[in-house]
């Protein structure tokens, strides 16, 4: 059958190129009109309780997607007309900003600061610094003392050292556009800096709206490696076949996926550019192997390009496809985890696999067997002979004693990395973001706005009460009080607010600001009476930081001044410890709302799609090479260079501080499949040459001869070509550039050395078939006949 097809593609190579580059054609309309943006709801696992609590819980209490905005002076402190000015100025023109929730603009002159004054006259509650800026010194000097005697001011919008103002501003989900927010928002930045006053900017808007700044860069160093590709398949190949024939096949395979996406109606997501280069790289890898094959057949005396063109297609198409389904069926496996940006990822990714089998695995032949005799080579300069110098040292290992060593040291290498890979963070690994390197402006601002602050990233936690007015009850509000001094004996909160705060603050100014009268009332009566006063004072909305209109509900507002993977673990388990140990009667907790909570929900949902996806795909790839090999030990024996080159791959991300995220987890899946490419491609080999002969030893040098100059040359090619990714302003593009960059390396090296040592040790029989394996293990002294 498989000869069949291949007879009828050469055969009918003009209707068949004619109809590839037709659809090619549709598809590239297509793929013209797909979108490169971030959609945020798209990175959340909407079915998972703490995204369900922060749903609930956002139009009340605030989201996840909150903008620190922080002005800072270098001389003196922020108590002058100037920076006072500015600070207003922030905090009118934020009102425009696209999506903007207007409701939670926060600073010194909003209306939602405030203080109270009582006497025995009358008690007051008036905006700290609204509607105008103080010009006098006496307003400049009242100012000052009534920060400093506010601690909801105090720490929280003013820094201890009042050198700094906070700004806090919210967005609505459905309403985000990072561009349009932090295009306005680096506007209303520019406006007010000086020598003397810094701006610094944080949030996830912002993070984000920097990822798109930075898409023109990405797209330009992705054309980079192309181009370095090319040069460097043209270096090597010296032949404008092997360069032109599998780049056509890269190119025309993301063309085929991304007009799959526009019909789909998904848009690609910036970080995942770099799963796009890999899948890419797969397919100019299987493109290189056919050219290297049907080179192969041409020196070996075949004259005729139809016939080495035939020959080679018959000859890759098993390990090629092979590699094609195993590939697809890593990448699909990451489905399941129900996140769906990662889901839309995976059919994207997975479409685009299966275009390889098209594109490469079918084309590259039919348009070799145009291909005439080349009389010369394209250029002078010939590296033949550096790449049989590395394939006669690989041929020299694995046919004498050393191929030992290599197991040996295989063993070792698997038994330390894997050990050591225990120590990956689900997570971020490290504070700031790690889609950004950590001497950029947004990561240099997280810095000082958490050392001044109490801290950036905040979490939300609810009391849900049975009843309205159940957060008036004094066993509640102590409740609530008790939770935050609980969670703040964990050393990444820098402070946390809750109505427990407001309270007592009331209390005391009715006792003409005594100290000794700042605790709750007696009673529930005296708690809402107090809380009356409170809102008696305010704006319609202004109760919203703290409770809902009700008096059921209340927040807990706890901020972070990190959110790596172990602070926000920590975080949740400590709540968690907290309410198992404290329950009451009047209500439960829920979690967790704010960016630490939303966070935390897409780890829980990482560490488990990690282990599934892992699993799923070393599962997908064992029923792959069963069934095409017709032996389950086939599968296991492909499991090894996948494991080691994982393993390899995973140490060097706990290594780096490099966590497992939504970013990270597809180019993990995808390179379970990377793993194993090359090996089909040389065991292929040697099986194909035993066909012919029953000598090991020689079928294992002319697989390294032949698919293995395949191997070495698109390996070489690729890595060499990603080192360009390191470039990249988005640290998170340069770590995924090496850690592609690691995984061709170890996975060629383990299928030049690993897998025909293997072979030679081993002789599974779905390899060198059962009498070949008798032969071997005939008995000691006996040499096999390989070895005679």
């Amino acid at each position: 059958m498989l000869a069949r097809f291949v007879e009828q593609c050469i055969r009918h190579r003009v209707p068949v190129v004619s109809l590839f580059a037709a659809l090619t054609a549709v598809m590239l309309v297509l793929a013209s009109q797909v979108e490169v943006k971030t959609i945020f709801d798209e990175q959340l696992p909407k079915n998972h309780p703490y995204i369900q609590a922060n749903e609930r819980i956002k139009e009340t209490f605030g989201g996840s997607n909150v903008v620190s905005i922080v002005l800072e002076v270098s001389d003196g402190d922020i108590f002058r007309d100037d920076v006072l000015s500015k600070i207003r100025k922030v905090t009118n023109d934020l009102q425009q900003v696209p999506g903007v929730n207007q409701f939670q603009i926060i600073s010194l002159a909003s209306k939602k600061l405030k203080e109270v004054r009582g006497s025995t006259e009358d008690i007051e509650f008036r905006p700290i610094m609204w509607p105008d800026v103080p010009k006098t010194a006496d307003e400049l000097a009242q100012l000052r003392e009534s920060v400093l005697t506010n601690p909801m001011v105090l720490g929280a919008f003013v820094s201890n050292d009042l050198k700094a103002a906070l700004i806090s501003v919210d967005f609505y989900d459905n309403a985000l556009d990072y561009k349009k927010i932090f295009t306005e928002i680096t506007s209303i930045v520019e406006s007010v800096k000086s020598d003397d006053i810094k701006v610094r900017v944080v949030g996830e808007p912002i993070l984000y709206g920097w990822v798109d700044h930075y898409v023109p860069e990405t797209l330009k160093i992705f054309m980079l490696t192309v181009v370095c590709m090319i040069v460097l398949l043209f270096g090597i190949a010296r032949t404008w076949r092997g360069t032109l024939l599998p780049l056509l096949a890269g190119v025309s395979s993301a063309i085929w996926a991304l007009g799959f996406a526009r019909i789909l109606g998904f848009n690609l997501d910036p970080l995942v550019i770099v799963v796009a280069f890999l899948i890419t790289a797969r397919a100019i890898s299987h493109s290189v192997q056919l050219v290297t094959r049907f080179e192969d057949e041409l020196n070996a005396g075949v004259v005729s390009s139809i016939a080495a063109a035939k020959t080679s297609m018959l000859a890759l198409f098993k390990p090629g496809m092979l590699g094609v389904i195993a590939d697809a069926g890593c990448m699909i496996v990451v489905f399941l985890t129900p996140i769906p940006l990662l889901q839309k990822i995976s059919l994207i990714g997975t479409s685009w696999v299966l275009t390889i089998a098209l594109t490469a695995c079918v084309m590259t032949p039919v348009l070799l067997s145009w291909v005439k005799l080349p009389r010369r080579y394209a250029h002078r300069f010939d590296v033949a002979s550096v790449l049989d110098r590395v394939l006669s040292l690989c041929i020299r290992i694995v046919t004498t004693r050393m191929r030992y060593v290599v197991l040996v040291f295989a063993a070792i290498l698997f038994a330390g990395s894997g050990f050591y890979a225990f120590n990956l963070t689900v997570g971020d690994a490290e504070p700031g973001s790690p889609i950004l390197w950590q001497d950029s402006t947004y990561n240099r601002d997280a810095v000082a706005i958490n050392s001044r602050f109490q801290g950036a990233d905040r979490m939300l936690v609810v009391f849900g009460g049975n009843k309205p007015d159940a957060i008036k009850d004094p066993a509640v509000l102590d409740n609530i009080r008790d939770l935050q001094r609980y969670m703040g004996s964990q050393p990444e909160v820098g402070g946390s607010l809750s109505i427990a705060d407001v309270v007592p603050a009331v209390k005391s100014v009715m006792r003409e600001g005594n100290p000794r009268y700042q605790e709750f009332g007696d009673s529930a009566r005296e708690n809402g009476e107090l809380m009356y006063l409170f809102v008696s004072g305010s704006d319609p909305g202004d109760i919203k930081r703290f409770a809902d209109p009700k008096y059921q509900d209340a927040a807990v507002e706890i901020n972070f001044r990190d959110h790596t993977g172990e602070t926000i673990r920590t975080a949740i388990a400590r709540v968690k410890e907290f309410v198992e140990r404290n329950p009451v009667a009047e209500g439960e907790y829920i979690l967790a709302g704010g960016l630490i909570g939303v966070l935390a929900a897409v780890n829980e949902v990482i560490l488990a799609g990690q282990i599934e996806a892992i699993a799923l795909a070393l599962l997908v790839l064992v029923l792959c090479c069963a069934v095409a090999y017709r032996s389950t030990v086939a599968g296991m024996f492909f499991m090894v260079p996948v494991i080691l080159s994982n393993t390899v791959t995973f140490s060097y991300m706990a290594w780096e501080g490099i966590g497992m995220s939504i970013s990270t987890l597809p180019v993990v899946a995808l390179g379970i499949g990377l793993g194993v490419d090359y090996a089909f491609y040389i065991v292929d080999g040697i099986r194909e040459e035993l066909h012919h002969h029953d000598d090991v030893s020689k079928a294992i040098i002319r697989s390294l001869r032949t698919a293995g100059r395949g191997v070495l040359v698109t390996a070489l090619t690729l890595t060499a070509s990603v080192a360009l990714w390191w470039t990249s302003s988005l640290r998170f593009q340069a770590e995924m550039g090496i850690l592609m960059g690691i995984w061709l390396f170890v996975s060629a090296a383990s299928a030049l050395f690993l897998m025909p040592a293997m072979v030679y040790v081993f002789r599974p029989d779905f390899v060198v078939g059962a009498s070949q394996r008798r032969v071997h293990v005939a008995g000691p002294g006996r040499p096999c006949a390989a070895e005679a």
